[in-house]
């Protein structure tokens, strides 16, 4: 089955960094794009970036363009959400995610909380 395992979150202060991490097993990694979303009590889940099956192709929200990095590694199923120039409102639960034959599949979530 399907398992997405985060990891690497913490407590950082404002304009630190962190990078998160993703461990997947039980579908074929290097065939599915995967994304990150996070998600802060009393507000909409956020997609945060994707990337592409092949790592070639990311996207990010306009919220963390310039300060985040998706990456992945299709060798040991591993996909990662470098952050940096952290601010008080990236504090949230930060999500790995990979949709297949129509059904979303999540982890349990890292949280991040940036502050002082």
């Amino acid at each position: 089955q399907v398992q997405l395992v985060e990891s690497g979150g913490g407590l950082v202060q404002p304009g630190g960094s962190l990078r998160l991490s993703c461990a997947a097993s039980g579908f074929a990694f290097s065939m599915n794009a995967m994304k990150w979303y996070r998600q802060t009590p009393g507000k909409e889940r956020e997609l945060v970036a994707s990337i592409s099956r092949g790592g070639g192709t990311t996207v990010y929200s306009d919220s963390v363009k310039g300060r985040f990095t998706i990456s992945r590694d299709n060798a040991k199923n591993m996909l990662y959400l470098q952050m940096n120039s952290l601010k008080p409102e990236d504090t949230a639960v930060y999500y790995c995610t990979v949709r297949r034959n129509d059904m979303d599949y999540w982890g349990k979530g890292t949280l991040v909380t940036v502050s002082s």
